[in-house]
């Protein structure tokens, strides 16, 4: 429920009129009609007003803006030119960028080299394992990769086993991810060559498990997925009586892969699951390989080692391994606002475009691309691709001018199917949106990307009204001290609920 402030509604009212009808969209010379108290969308203009009401915007700053999907003409704007910081908004102006550069059909290549030659059933020469971004890559991934070199006729190497990560830069962190962020999942590393624990494809990461013991006083049961000795665990963590609050934590030590696991889960108590990024993403994805090979019987044999290192020039290519489609990674992507590949897919537009795989190259792309669609790239600063960095600044107008302009592009069904459908139940449909709106007339009609950071919240994307029109709007709420999201809802709803009078 949205709560309205009580006290200076009269002069706050008259002031969010003005400031959200004249003010703060026009400029001198500009042709975009703002919708004011007669104008067509006046309805909707009165009902969006309202709802910035909210108490709980208070101190806090809203930037939203309202367009007509057919014309891209602006119907509503307050403070739509304020730069804001967009939070996992960022991932419209990625995926944009991505579709735009690299194509639907783009796959992420995974490729196995070799310096030697088979001899018999032993290849004498190094195997290398080189990473060209791919964020989807499975433990059964790097399994099949044993399998089939042993089909090869590969049973001993006499070599050494070196992982090359050189396709990007070794920047394994964007410039402005937190300490805190960084040992989870949603601020792992990015590195060419990296491994997921799950089909959610969370790259750079592992899943921890803990659970507890039979009886009190036992210690608790901790697992990870995948099973890799790339990491250690230090359990101080207790099984307690039951009825004994759940005190446990799990959470990794700075510049290492130790996992340290504390506190305590009550007799019977449920399970705690933590999705820890791992420190050097690229030796991770190296072990499980080398744990591959072992387990279908591939020997390193005489004084070999395993390492990082580069796949020399002239190599044999053993094997070729295709990732997904990115129309199929755009799916977990947007629904599930995953930052690893945000960030992935930044640095193989640099690499691919501008042969560089770097931050600083994908970003370059991507602010290429927002002004070929129509954004004012001179009132937008990006940082990264994900949408973590609190220096990320774009207006609300320049995020639904990009989306009004992404309409017009090939790949454009491809970027409407991976926004999150408000009140869709479906995980892989309604993505973060799936518990939002349900019950109201958003539910099914809107289509729009989530963003949350610590005071910062964001909703953009596309409706359809009662009447069968299509708007796009983007919400970007900034400073907020309390949650937010009722009124991005609200607005939301006001909008699909629209129809002219």
């Amino acid at each position: 429920m949205v709560k309205m402030k009580r006290n200076r509604w009269r002069t706050a009212g008259l002031f969010l009129v003005a400031g959200a009808l004249a003010a703060s969209p026009l400029k001198m010379g500009s042709d975009v009609k703002m919708a004011g108290a007669d104008g067509d969308y006046a309805g909707l203009t009165a009902q969006v007003n309202d709802i910035l009401q909210d108490e709980s915007l208070e101190g806090a700053l809203a930037g939203v803006s309202i367009r007509k999907a057919d014309s891209g003409e602006r119907i509503y704007d307050h403070f739509g030119d304020i730069r804001l910081k967009p939070a996992s908004n960022m991932k419209l102006f990625t995926l944009a960028a991505a579709l735009e550069t690299l194509g639907e059909d783009h796959r992420f290549s995974t490729e196995i080299h070799t310096d030697g030659k088979l001899n018999g059933k032993m290849l004498q020469g190094n195997l290398y394992l080189k990473g060209k971004g791919d964020p989807t890559l499975l433990e059964e991934d790097f399994e099949r990769f044993a399998k089939e070199l042993k089909a090869q006729g590969i049973h001993k190497v006499k070599g050494d086993l070196i992982g090359d990560d050189s396709w990007f830069d070794d920047e394994r962190l964007s410039e402005d991810m937190t300490w805190k962020n960084e040992v989870y999942y949603v601020g792992a590393q990015v590195s060419a060559l990296t491994a997921s624990p799950n089909t959610d494809y969370d790259a750079g990461s592992i899943i921890v498990e803990a659970n507890a013991g039979i009886a009190a006083g036992e210690a608790v049961k901790v697992s990870l997925t995948p099973e890799t000795d790339y990491m250690t665990i230090t359990n101080k963590a207790q099984t307690v009586a039951a009825g004994e609050p759940k005190t446990l934590r799990i959470t990794r030590d700075h510049g290492t892969n130790e996992i340290i696991v504390e506190g305590n889960i009550p007799e019977q108590g449920t399970r705690t699951r933590e999705w820890i990024a791992v420190d050097e993403p690229s030796g991770y994805a190296l072990s499980l390989f080398e744990k591959a090979l072992g387990n279908e019987g591939i020997e390193l044999i005489g004084n070999s080692e395993t390492k990082m290192g580069i796949t020399p020039e002239g190599s044999d290519t053993l094997l070729d391994h295709q990732s997904m489609t990115l129309a199929e990674l755009s799916i977990p992507f947007m629904k599930l606002s995953n930052n690893g590949h945000g960030e992935a897919l930044a640095k193989q537009m640099g690499r691919v475009v501008n042969g560089d795989g770097s931050w600083e190259s994908g970003l370059e792309v991507m602010e290429a691309t927002a002004e070929k669609l129509g954004v004012d790239t001179s009132t937008i600063h990006l940082r990264d691709a994900s949408g973590m960095s609190h220096v990320n600044l774009i207006p609300a107008n320049e995020i639904s001018q990009l989306l009004a302009g992404a309409q017009d592009a090939p790949w454009f069904a491809t970027f409407l199917d991976s926004l999150p459908v408000a009140g869709a139940s479906e995980r892989l449909v309604g993505g973060t949106l799936r518990y939002r709106m349900k019950g109201t007339a958003a539910e099914g009609s809107v289509q729009a990307k989530t963003g949350s950071l610590s005071s910062v919240s964001s909703l953009a994307g596309y409706a359809t009204t009662r009447d069968g029109e299509r708007l796009i709007f983007a919400i970007i709420l900034n400073n907020d001290l309390t949650n937010v999201t009722p009124v991005e809802n609200a607005i939301a709803e006001a909008i699909a609920g629209y129809r002219a009078e």
